[in-house]
């Protein structure tokens, strides 16, 4: 398994809550790309979005990639933006940079734990709920997952039961995972 690691998939996959807790199983860093992105430029991905628009964005999001794989840490767990691999050539980049790892849920799962954890602070969901949100997920995962399944690893969650530890879980099996292929 080559490093560092990229999870990616859409939003409410726990890309972040899972990097968490397997970065910190690990002993390694987490990097959540949308904090980076903030910090290397000054202004929230919100706000950047709104600003200049999703094209400027995407292409300042992929500078911002290249720019932490050149930095000489290797045991890392990037956490992507859901739209990140869906843009040009950003999984083939993935793939040559460390190894992708692909949380997959099915659209009602992902417009569950969407809608447990808020639209407000995602601006292409906010204002959308119930049947809305899931359709609009549908839709989204229907263009998205052609590049997702371009992961080395794809993980379908739940791993059992749709419960709270989901996330947990899944940190759990990766941790093995890595532990195993190291």
């Amino acid at each position: 398994m080559e490093l560092p690691i990229y999870l990616i998939g859409y939003m409410g996959a726990g890309k972040t809550t899972v990097g968490r807790l397997l970065a910190e199983k690990l002993g390694w860093a987490f990097v959540d790309l949308d904090d980076a992105f903030a910090e290397i430029n000054g202004i929230t991905v919100e706000d950047f979005i709104r600003r200049y628009g999703v094209e400027a964005f995407r292409r300042r999001e992929k500078d911002c990639v290249e720019k932490l794989s050149e930095l000489p840490i290797q045991r890392v767990i990037y956490a992507t933006g859901g739209g990140y691999p869906c843009w040009e050539d950003n999984m083939e980049c993935l793939k040559e940079l460390g190894t992708s790892i692909y949380l997959r849920w099915n659209s009602r799962h992902l417009a569950h734990r969407i809608e447990l954890s808020g639209t407000e602070h995602r601006p292409i969901l906010r204002n959308r709920h119930g049947q809305e949100l899931l359709e609009f997920v549908e839709w989204q995962m229907s263009g998205r997952e052609e590049f997702y399944k371009q992961a080395d690893i794809i993980i379908d969650a739940p791993l059992g039961e749709l419960a709270e530890d989901n996330d947990e879980q899944i940190a759990q099996h990766l941790y093995q995972l890595i532990k195993n292929n190291r």
